[in-house]
């Protein structure tokens, strides 16, 4: 589909029940932590947003994955989608995604059309439950990384998510005594595993429905 296609038909999925769990639960590493899918999360869980950025190139529909830099914390070094905390000045959590992505990788978000949003996925590690915003561009962004934030941009092809190859099982060794079985979308030679992996997932259920 081209980049209209796909916005098209997304705009209009994004309205209807969503995979949510299932599509989460095919990329989630084992054994799974049950405490993603409770019906209610923590009620000191902190809120986020992250956005996934559809826009044309001439290598077709591209959005944008980010590298995070090395750092004491539970998330360092990962591959991620731009995005962060919910601070008490958003007005909701459409704004945080377009206000991190401005801040990390410079998207400029008055040029974004918003198309909706995919299943909220809570992640126990960070207590943060986020929420994955679907926005669209009609031309190529010119990405800045914050260099605190992000170590690199990565162009990533909307069609690679489609492809079954890129998909992976690896053992990830987190911790002394903790193993996981880790499945992950093999992406620029990076492993891209955990939350932004189940968000992927889920969009690529719906990317095979159109």
């Amino acid at each position: 589909m081209t980049h209209a296609e796909i916005v098209h038909f997304l705009k209009n999925r994004l309205e209807k029940d969503l995979p949510g769990q299932a599509a989460h639960l095919e990329m989630a590493p084992q054994p799974v932590d049950m405490r993603r899918f409770q019906p209610k999360v923590p009620s000191n869980h902190r809120k986020g947003a992250v956005l996934l950025l559809l826009y044309p190139s001439n290598e077709g529909v591209l959005f944008p994955l980010i590298k995070r830099p090395v750092y004491q914390g539970v998330h360092s070094g990962q591959i991620a989608l731009p995005g962060g905390k919910m601070d008490k000045t958003d007005p909701d959590l459409f704004y945080t995604a377009l206000r991190e992505a401005e801040e990390e990788v410079a998207v400029q978000s008055r040029k974004v059309e918003i198309l909706g949003k995919l299943s909220e996925l809570y992640i126990p590690t960070s207590n943060f439950l986020v929420t994955p915003v679907i926005g669209s561009i009609l031309e190529i962004p010119e990405f800045v990384p914050e260099e605190r934030e992000v170590e690199q941009v990565l162009p990533t092809g909307l069609d690679l998510v489609l492809e079954p190859s890129r998909k992976k099982r690896t053992i990830l060794q987190l911790a002394e005594r903790l193993e996981l079985d880790t499945p992950y979308f093999d992406l620029h030679g990076e492993i891209v595993w955990g939350a932004t992996a189940m968000i992927l997932s889920e969009l690529e259920h719906l990317l095979r429905e159109g």
